[in-house]
């Protein structure tokens, strides 16, 4: 594996300069950002509790979805595998 691999580069011109009008499309909007950091809240927080680790293919999962009104509590989550937790969507 070579070092550029390993490393996310930046989208390059042929020129040898940053493409910066190639970043502006996938700057997160505040609302992306508030939700992301929530996410990793909560998936620290079964982290501590030795539930979840790095690349175990598990997720945290909301026992009811935050788009039903569910909340980031302790009590509301849970961790389940990857493909359980994106096939059921925001269903309970």
């Amino acid at each position: 594996m070579y070092y550029s691999e390993t490393i996310k580069m930046p989208r390059m011109k042929p020129d040898g300069t940053r493409d910066y009008s190639y970043d502006s499309h996938y700057e997160a909007s505040s609302a992306q950002r508030k939700n992301r950091s929530e996410r990793v809240l909560a998936r620290r927080e079964l982290a501590k509790e030795g539930l979840v680790h790095k690349g175990d293919g598990k997720d945290v999962d909301h026992v009811k979805p935050l788009s039903k009104g569910g909340s980031n509590s302790r009590s509301n989550l849970r961790a389940i595998s990857a493909h359980a937790n994106r096939s059921k969507g925001n269903r309970s």
